[in-house]
């Protein structure tokens, strides 16, 4: 299963979100360090849930990385995170 699958269905299953827009933007990384080959390392994430309602910026990303721990401690390198409110 693919990383940004993975990333989904967690994302999902924590905050059953009404926008989820992963985008694997590893290849703009391709060389650096922390950018392995094949990808999926680097991601942007677009979400909306009404779980971040009356949350700071700062709260709600804790909580999309508190639900992605796992592949941030893994596979993830860098995910840049856009709360829609």
């Amino acid at each position: 299963m693919l990383v940004k699958e993975i990333m989904a269905r967690a994302l999902t299953d924590a905050f059953a979100p009404t926008i989820l827009e992963i985008t694997d933007v590893s290849h703009h990384h391709a060389g650096h360090s922390g950018a392995p080959a094949g990808g999926q390392s680097h991601f942007e994430l677009k979400i909306a849930s009404s779980a971040f309602d009356g949350k700071s910026r700062v709260a709600s990303h804790r909580m999309v990385n508190q639900a992605v721990a796992d592949l941030l401690a893994g596979p993830i390198h860098a995910l840049q995170i856009t709360i829609v409110k």
